[in-house]
């Protein structure tokens, strides 16, 4: 049958919805209707944040265009105008679910720029926010996905085990949602007292729920019928969308970041890459059942191996006597200052022996110092100034690299430009979101419209970082 031109210009000129002309199909010989209806962006399974514009027979989708951009921020440029530090409170914002997988990507592809390695016990508490993190983004997809087909049972078992995940992210970040808590070269502070406890008690108490929801859905007749082969997509066209992570993963395709190029300590424990084999959102569902269950595993291990030991990167500073660092600067020559330690004169041996080690502390480079010592002493507040204040602030080298990590929807990229300044000169996110969004009307062309919203579901589509 004919299409139309652009079902966006056709949606967006009539309101709700409107009827095509008349057309013949060629196998019936019938004369159809054609009805292009907006799906979103106000419909509640689109979140506010997409819309559809539909053109169905009868209930049929037989073509369909979708329009993005209602939650736009131009991250991408605010990551240009401020310091490289000022970035972290608009990386939480990409997306939301799990935000602390943002802060480590930036922070990740800031310090490969820099050349620097961060201490080991602070990837260690980077890795285990991770999966945190990916735990409670992977509950938020299937609990409202499961709710929007009726199954409002599993949406209040997931939401349960999501509080106890946020509990937890809240005991060390201090925040629930926008947590700011990694910092280029570490990360805002050590873990809190208990934090190895009350974080194994919460992974065993959500895998006993996922495999209380995997009992409620996996072969729950009603939900089978609505996911199993409906919004199938093959490898070969997923690979060819761009697709990563869970959606990739239910092709077949075993592409994990973390194993295909593994950043901080995913090379060190063990963990599974889960598939499916028919592509469609069943295999999407299984496949995040099963990563919260290997991202348990990874946790577990790395809290076993997480060393002690400081949770930021320190330069070691260059000792010069104290009556050089005087007389540098008594002729002007300050800039240096903040990379320097004295050596301890003779004279603090004395009744000022404790003293002696906090007259140069160890200034960092890169790490902005605990406010303890901002609030404490000079050093400290010099070293914070130097890193914030308009002209200072860390300078990366001339030039551009390129990090990923896998995110809770697949591959999150960081590409960055230095020009040796105290801000970026670009910033490009690689959205997993938006590839897979492309495919969305692939997805659901010949399906019903009631299929839209498992399919729309199992993509786990978060506009803050589709959008940016």
């Amino acid at each position: 049958m004919a299409q139309p031109r652009s079902l966006v210009s056709y949606g967006a000129r009539d309101g709700m919805a409107m009827v095509l002309e008349d057309t013949l199909d060629p196998t019936t010989g019938l004369r159809m209707r054609s009805m292009l209806l907006n799906m979103g962006p106000s419909h509640p399974a689109m979140h506010g944040v997409i819309r559809i514009i539909l053109q169905l027979e009868g209930e049929k989708v037989v073509d369909a265009d979708v329009e993005i951009g209602y939650l736009h921020r131009a991250f991408e440029k605010e990551a240009e105008t401020v310091r490289w530090h000022q970035v972290f409170p608009y990386t939480d914002r990409l997306n939301y679910v799990s935000p602390l997988i943002n802060n480590v990507g930036y922070a990740l592809a800031v310090e490969k720029l820099l050349g620097i390695d961060i201490p080991e016990r602070a990837k260690y508490i980077r890795v285990i926010l991770c999966e945190l993190s990916r735990i409670f983004d992977h509950l938020t997809c299937i609990g409202p996905m499961a709710m929007e087909m009726g199954a409002m049972t599993v949406f209040l078992y997931c939401m349960k085990a999501r509080e106890w995940v946020q509990e937890v992210i809240e005991d060390v970040t201090g925040a629930r949602l926008t947590v700011s808590y990694c910092r280029i070269g570490g990360v805002k502070a050590d873990l809190p007292e208990g934090f190895r406890e009350k974080t194994l008690s919460a992974v065993s108490r959500v895998e006993e729920v996922v495999d209380e929801v995997d009992r409620l859905l996996t072969r729950n007749r009603i939900f089978y019928d609505r996911t199993k082969f409906v919004g199938v997509i093959t490898k070969e066209e997923a690979i060819s969308y761009g697709f990563t992570g869970p959606l990739l993963r239910a092709t077949g395709v075993e592409y994990d970041v973390r194993k295909a190029h593994p950043y901080l300590v995913y090379d060190r424990v063990e963990f599974d890459i889960p598939s499916g084999a028919n592509g469609d959102t069943y295999d999407r569902y299984l496949v995040r059942i099963e990563e919260i269950r290997q991202s348990a595993r990874i946790i577990r291990q790395a809290l076993d191996q997480m060393p002690p030991g400081s949770v930021h990167v320190k330069e070691v500073p260059e000792v010069v006597p104290g009556w050089l660092m005087v007389d540098t600067a008594k002729v002007g020559k300050t800039s240096r200052l903040p990379f320097l330690r004295v050596a301890a004169d003779p004279t603090l041996e004395g009744s000022q022996k404790d003293f002696a080690p906090y007259v140069r502390s160890s200034e960092r480079r890169v790490s902005l110092p605990p406010k303890e010592d901002v609030y404490g002493n000079i050093e400290g507040l010099m070293n914070h100034f130097m890193l914030i204040m308009e002209g200072n602030g860390i300078r990366p080298p001339v030039g551009e690299t390129y990090m990923a990590v896998e995110g809770a929807n697949g591959e999150l990229g960081f590409y960055i430009v230095s020009d040796g300044t105290d801000r970026a000169y670009r910033v490009r996110v690689r959205p997993p979101c938006f590839y897979l969004m492309q495919a969305l009307p692939r997805l659901i062309r010949g399906h019903m419209v009631a299929d839209v919203i498992p399919i729309f579901g199992s993509i786990n589509m978060i506009a803050g970082e589709q959008d940016r």
